[in-house]
């Protein structure tokens, strides 16, 4: 991969004249072509490609990972990768946008109730290969068919442009990951057709000087800014007169704040229903997220993976994620329960050294332990421990914790539906938020269940992204993919925010995204008869090659290439 030098920007432009500028844009923007969009996205493609190493470098030094360890992969997947993919997803669907030909290419199905899912992952012969076994699902909401769907993909390319209204978007980013805040960017422009004023988290504005490189193109044509700043600039910012609307990701408590006021104001304003900002706000505001582990007939090889599957759910960014496992929800009678658990300790006693380098996180911690019973640390080499509360109470499942601890919950129930369905229950009525859940099960018990029952237990499972045998992140990750909260909730009661992004095929009612992958990796897997070639996943925060992965596939997603599978399969198989 090509290396450019970073520019490093003068002093940020002041934030009235960054508004005014794709303010003066966004009629403009309207009547651009398609052929006009594509040119852009393809040029933040290569922008970005260019500047992809010093993004990883500066990610990597700013949040505490060695150099040299295999946790780097992390900041290339999550950062320039997920990137590029969306330019990749976008470029795909414009090309085809006519007739919406790129949805003749994608494989549908009715569930046993009518409701449609449309299989978006594997979509390319790249996607077989690198995701080998792995499935993505976008479930529609009621009332989209097979017969219709056209009419619900991508609606605002058939609208006259003289006939919208132009609209400014303020995008306030997140601080964790960092191809969160452009992402979002795109989806505002491209999915909705607003120019954006996009606002930096002050923990990761150490990005500003590459993000102003990688999305130049849409700089230099007046829409889009970056702008940085503290709490108090992204108060201003929420109520100028010439911002129309607000896509956050963050905590709900800032998202009350930005729609009904701080303080004793917004309490009030909240219980009368009288918004203080009447704005559309649209949101992502992470959740309490749970892991279920179904019962079934483990080997000790299986015990193991899936061990490092809930310690990559939990550890992954260091904690640091809104759809990090929270609670994990185990079969507490299953005779397999008690080596299961010594297998998570053990997977993370091995994750390599990392620090707390998210603000905030040690009084966190403190606060999800006070008051608890029962508190287990399980230590590290190096690093803080990870927390476990093994016996929670109730309030303990309200509140997001944001870094690395976890609570407990042993269910009853011997037989593998019946404590699923239980746990799904715990899931959707016990936990806050609706973001992402996860379901760890062998492929047996779904054909002990029935999969066309399996497929019901899903359904009634109320989160935005189910991972089945995965985790939820890597719908993060895939560019077609939903990303948000499961539909339904309110201002008044906003859970894990409303609306979604990413969405590359553009979707206008999505419900869900359903993730499933194999059980085993390759070529174990092979041997119980897996089709698939999938070792040990890039993202595992037990992969020894992660670093080198990260790079490899950030490589191939900037220009796709056969000559590159090699040296990907090479390292995965070494991982």
């Amino acid at each position: 991969m090509s290396v450019s030098p970073v520019e490093v920007c003068e002093d940020p432009v002041p934030f009235e004249e960054a508004i005014l500028a794709v303010k003066a844009a966004k009629t403009k923007w309207l009547r651009y072509s398609i052929a006009d969009r594509m040119r852009l996205l393809e040029a933040v493609r290569v922008r970005t490609a260019q500047v992809a190493a010093t993004w990883v470098s500066l990610a990597t030094e700013a949040k505490q990972i060695p150099p040299d360890s295999p946790l780097v992969g992390e900041e290339w997947i999550s950062g320039p990768y997920a990137l590029l993919g969306a330019c990749n997803g976008l470029l795909n669907t414009l090309a085809q946008m006519e007739e919406r030909k790129f949805l003749r290419h994608l494989p549908q199905r009715n569930l046993k109730d009518g409701q449609l899912a449309v299989e978006v992952i594997p979509h390319s012969v790249w996607d077989h290969l690198l995701l080998s076994g792995i499935s993505v699902e976008v479930w529609m909401q009621a009332g989209v068919t097979a017969d219709n769907l056209a009419n619900h993909t991508a609606s605002i390319y058939d609208q006259p442009s003289e006939e919208m209204e132009a609209r400014v978007a303020l995008v306030l980013g997140a601080g964790n990951i960092a191809s969160i805040a452009p992402l979002d960017c795109l989806f505002k422009l491209f999915a909705e057709w607003q120019v954006v004023v996009l606002k930096l988290n002050p923990v990761n504005e150490y990005l500003f000087d590459v993000l102003n490189q990688a999305l130049q193109p849409l700089i230099a044509e007046d829409l889009l800014r970056i702008v940085k700043g503290d709490g108090a600039l992204g108060a201003e910012l929420t109520v100028h007169p010439d911002i129309d609307e607000i896509h956050i990701t963050g905590a709900g408590s800032t998202h009350d704040a930005i729609v009904w006021g701080a303080g004793a104001e917004g309490d009030q304003n909240k219980r009368a229903g009288t918004p203080k900002n009447s704005r559309r706000v649209t949101s992502e505001l992470g959740a309490v997220c749970p892991t279920i582990v179904v019962p079934g007939p483990w080997s000790d090889a299986d015990l193991k993976f899936q061990a490092e599957n809930v310690a990559t759910q939990k550890l992954h960014n260091s904690g640091f994620n809104c759809v990090a496992m929270q609670a994990l929800l185990v079969p507490g009678d299953w005779s397999l329960n008690d080596r299961f658990l010594a297998a998570v300790e053990s997977a993370i006693n091995n994750v390599p050294p990392r620090g707390l380098y998210y603000p905030g996180a040690d009084g966190r911690l403190d606060d999800f332990t006070k008051g608890q019973v029962s508190v287990r640390e399980i230590s590290r080499a190096e690093g803080p421990a990870c927390r476990v509360v093994l016996d929670p109470t109730p309030e303990l499942l309200e509140t997001e914790v944001f870094a690395p601890a976890f609570s407990l919950h042993p269910l009853e129930g011997k037989a593998p539906e019946r404590f699923l369905e239980d746990a799904i229950t715990f899931a959707n009525t016990k936990l806050h938020g609706t973001l992402g859940a996860n379901i760890i099960i062998h492929p047996k018990t779904i054909d002990q269940i029935g999969k066309e029952r399996f497929d019901e237990l899903l359904q009634s499972l109320r989160y935005g992204t189910i991972a089945v045998n995965a985790w939820t992140g890597v719908g993060f990750l895939s560019a077609p993919a939903t990303w948000g909260a499961f539909p339904g909730h309110t201002l008044n009661d906003v859970q894990s925010g409303i609306g979604v992004v990413h969405n590359s095929f553009l979707f206008d009612k999505p419900e869900r995204t359903v993730i499933k992958a194999p059980f085993r990796p390759f070529p174990r897997g092979v041997f119980s008869g897996q089709l698939s070639l999938l070792p040990k996943p890039p993202w595992f925060v037990t992969n020894r090659r992660g670093k080198q992965l990260g790079r490899l596939l950030t490589e191939f997603q900037s220009a796709p290439s056969l000559w590159k599978i090699p040296g990907i399969f090479l390292n995965a198989l070494r991982g």
